[in-house]
């Protein structure tokens, strides 16, 4: 490497000395930073010097100088330089055609803090002429072209991983260049020379990754959400049609591997707070000088990752291969050519009040949705802030994806694909946790559907979350109609649907003056009736057993007075001229069914009990009286219980991932504002090396 500086500028680390002021004080100042400024004051500092630009991406890149030297200019400053930054870019991409490793990362430096500089100072004033004081319009296609391929090079070829890593910081830095992805309109030439192929080719490499995992499907999922609803993404018609087994596997390994850690952390902290009286005492104590928003920044910092589940589970169908895949937690997840079906050894594992498991849980098979459900049941607890809100409807709207998947709704209904899913609780004084539940491997749309029966339960409040209860409603539905469709009969103790759901119907008729003030109840309590009425009507063909049949009608007989009270509210309703009087008519037709059971079977139990001289009866009396009355019912065949409007990102939500893709963008930006210290260790690595 010194041979190759010998021309002129010898040393990384070189220093002047100049004379600062009249007191001949002496301060040092760097080799790079004189360069620089001759740079900024006009002047060509590789005039009559052939070996100028060779020397100079040996040396040390100052970002910061040069970011701050941008932002002193004023907008007529910026474009008198605009030949020096077209000639500092265009050289430093011509030298990512070097083999020195040193030379590559400082020119991949620079280009970061030309970038960065130019951005941040032409923020809604240049548009394109952005890429005219970087590049120079007549050339940026060729430029472009070239810097996206050697990009390329740098992640499929042979080179140290360091260069890689750094090489996805440098498209992050490109990507994030503004708070609005779409606005970047340098992101044209990523569109144009496509990076998907070495992003998936590093996915499905098991050397990097874990190292380059991360940063991979990162850059990929902030591509996907470029100009997404305006104009042909290249990267979106990609990721759709991917069918690489080990690089769809990989992807989901990287997900699961950081939605495991914050599992992880969350049951840590629980452990702890549950380890005895002092040290609760301690932790709570010490919880209370834990900031509020140090905790929702940790959820935060989750919602990229999410997003990155999102983009994969609802562009691609294959995978859903990846999402049920099963392995070890301390395996590589290598794809087999199918999904393990094979069902998991039964172990012994002690459980937390929570419902967790202890260590021994490491040794149980498990794939990433049995991660998400567990993820999932911890967001979910606290949705009382935007920012958790938002998480939790992140986890619903994947969910939900699932969940009307007829290959995943398969995989989840198997019996021989069993999994433990430690699903979390939030803590309530009226009850106590059931720890049997979690001591089984079960199908996981058995845990899916408690994680729902969770949440009915457990969010019924002042600040009520009426759009994430339509989803959880949403999700439970769609399992239901799966159900009917495929005639599958789920061993599972559905009263706790039920009483869940009836539940939500109390709470809603007691807290009816504050609630429609908000939100048209008459749609989520359609909703539930509904899911009682896919019950009624098609529960023969999915309910385990008849007596699951019995039960169904038990419960609606045993808690008609909700019932009677809802049909009420919703007539009052439609008896005056509102916005809610068309919902409140559907939502009466909607009860037609449940008011002709109760209706039917209440004056027979209670003619049953008067001829048995008995003031009440027992379940099994109520059910006899249930069973000998069956054949003179008559139901109404009620149309399309069995349909749903399919998802659709457009337009519905394309507000909510706007802001949210702005707000990890923000993020992401800030993560990469400054390398200097990655930097810094590369150049040590590859000297070393050298």
């Amino acid at each position: 490497m010194s041979n190759e500086a010998s021309g002129g500028i010898k040393e990384k680390t070189h220093v002047i000395l100049l004379r600062k002021g009249s007191n001949s004080r002496m301060a040092l100042k760097e080799k790079i930073v004189q360069i620089y400024e001759a740079f900024f004051q006009g002047e060509d500092p590789s005039r009559g010097n052939a070996n100028f630009w060779d020397e100079l991406f040996l040396l040390k890149v100052n970002t910061q100088f040069i970011e701050a030297e941008i932002e002193k200019l004023s907008g007529e400053g910026l474009l008198n330089l605009k030949e020096n930054f077209n000639l500092l870019f265009y050289k430093a991409v011509e030298s990512l055609n070097q083999e020195n490793p040193i030379r590559i990362i400082n020119a991949l430096q620079t280009l970061c803090a030309l970038i960065r500089g130019i951005f941040r100072k032409s923020t809604g004033n240049y548009g394109f002429d952005i890429i005219n004081l970087l590049i120079g319009f007549d050339a940026a296609d060729s430029v472009m072209q070239n810097l996206v391929e050697s990009i390329n090079h740098f992640l499929t070829g042979d080179f140290p991983c360091s260069l890689k890593q750094f090489s996805l910081k440098f498209l992050l830095v490109l990507i994030t260049a503004t708070d609005n992805i779409s606005q970047n309109t340098m992101l044209e030439y990523i569109m144009n020379n496509s990076v998907f192929e070495s992003l998936i080719l590093n996915l499905g490499n098991q050397l990097f990754r874990l190292q380059l995992g991360h940063d991979a499907v990162l850059v990929l999922t902030m591509l996907v959400q470029y100009r997404k609803y305006e104009s042909a993404n290249p990267y979106i018609v990609k990721l759709s049609i991917l069918d690489d087994e080990l690089a769809l596997t990989g992807y989901a390994q990287v997900v699961s591997l950081l939605l495991s850690d914050f599992n992880r952390d969350y049951q840590t902290q629980t452990n702890e707070q549950q380890s005895g009286w002092f040290s609760s005492l301690a932790n709570m104590v010490g919880n209370m000088f834990v900031p509020e928003e140090k905790k929702i920044e940790s959820v935060k910092a989750n919602d990229l990752i999410l997003l990155s589940l999102y983009e994969a589970i609802h562009l691609n169908r294959n995978f859903i291969t990846a999402l049920t895949h099963s392995h070890t937690p301390s395996t590589a997840t290598t794809p087999p050519s199918s999904p393990v079906l094979s069902k998991p050894p039964a172990l012994d594992l002690q459980v937390t009040e929570n419902g967790n498991g202890d260590e021994s849980t490491a040794t149980q098979p498990t794939n990433l949705l049995v991660t998400f459900l567990e993820y999932s049941s911890i967001v979910m607890q606290d949705t009382k802030d935007t920012v958790r809100h938002n998480n939790a409807k992140l986890c619903l709207i994947i969910l939900t994806c699932i969940a009307e998947d007829q290959y995943a709704n398969s995989l989840m209904h198997d019996v021989n694909m069993t999994f433990r899913v430690p699903l979390h609780r939030m803590p309530m004084r009226h009850r106590k946790v059931k720890v049997e539940k979690y001591l089984t491997s079960r199908p996981l749309v058995a845990s899916l559907l408690d994680l729902m029966v969770e949440f009915t339960m457990s969010h019924m409040m002042k600040l009520f979350p009426m759009e994430l209860y339509l989803r959880s409603l949403g999700i439970i539905h769609r399992v239901l109609c799966y159900q009917k469709k495929c005639r599958v009969r789920l061993q599972y103790p559905w009263k706790e649907l039920w009483t869940a759901l009836i539940n939500l119907l109390k709470f809603v008729m007691s807290h009816e003056t504050a609630l429609i003030k908000k939100h048209d109840i008459f749609i989520l309590s359609s909703k539930v009736v509904n899911v009682f009425n896919l019950f009624v009507t098609y529960g023969d063909t999915f309910l385990p057993n008849p007596n699951s049949y019995d039960e169904l009608y038990y419960e609606i007989i045993r808690m008609h007075q909700v019932f009677d009270n809802l049909y009420s509210m919703a007539l009052r309703y439609t008896t005056t001229e509102g916005e809610y009087k068309d919902s409140a008519a559907r939502l009466t037709n909607n009860l037609v069914n449940v008011r002709a059971i109760i209706n039917h079977f209440t004056p027979k139990v209670d003619s049953w009990s008067a001829a048995n001289n008995l003031s009440s009866l027992t379940e099994d009396q109520v059910l006899e009286v249930v069973r000998s009355n069956y054949d003179t019912l008559t139901l109404k065949l009620q149309d399309n219980l069995d349909q749903f409007e399919r998802y659709s990102e457009k337009p519905k939500e394309t507000p909510f991932f706007t802001q949210l893709v702005r707000s990890i963008n923000c993020d992401v930006k800030k993560s990469v504002s400054n390398l200097s210290a990655q930097h810094h260790d590369m150049l040590m690595e590859l000297s070393h090396v050298s």
